[in-house]
This record gives structure tokens, sequence and C-alpha cells, in this order.
């Protein structure tokens, strides 16, 4: 069994290929993430829309729903896992 291992060591377990994907409201996705609506759909604020993050926490993307994040994240040959 594992007692002590750094943020980084963890967040190395499964790169390069592991990304996260985790339900979060709009108006939670901070400052510098920009939500770009397709033409015709409104992003409210208070939407739950689904981040991709890289095993170090970094976001890689924005989709609308669970089931897309996991496609996308697929598409690129990724590991998509589930966080709560």
């Amino acid at each position: 069994m594992i007692n002590d291992i750094s943020s980084k060591a963890f967040a190395d377990l499964g790169a390069p290929s592991l990304v996260y994907v985790r339900a979060v409201r709009a108006d939670e996705l901070g400052l510098d993430a920009v939500l770009t609506p397709a033409p015709g759909i409104q992003a409210r604020p208070d939407q739950i829309v689904y981040g991709v993050y890289s095993p170090d926490g970094e976001p890689l993307a924005v989709l609308n729903n669970r089931e897309e994040a996991f496609a996308a994240a697929r598409a690129y040959e990724l590991a998509p896992v589930s966080v709560h």
C-alpha cells in the first residue's frame, strides 16, 4: 500500500492518456475559461457543463454533456474517467 505519494507523482500515474471528466456549473469555470456556444445555443451561468481535465488539473475542453465529453476524449485517443 502506498502511504505517501506526491501530487505530481499521483498526477503522472495515468499520464499521458488519462483525462478526467467532471460536471461543473458554467459560471464556476473561472475568468480564464471561455465558453463559446455554437451559433443559436445560449449558455446560461447556472448551466451544468462537463469539463475535460488533464491529470494535473489543466482544463482541456468544456462540453455540453457527459457523453459528448467522453466521446471527444476518446476521439483524441484519451482514456476518460469520471470524477465527482
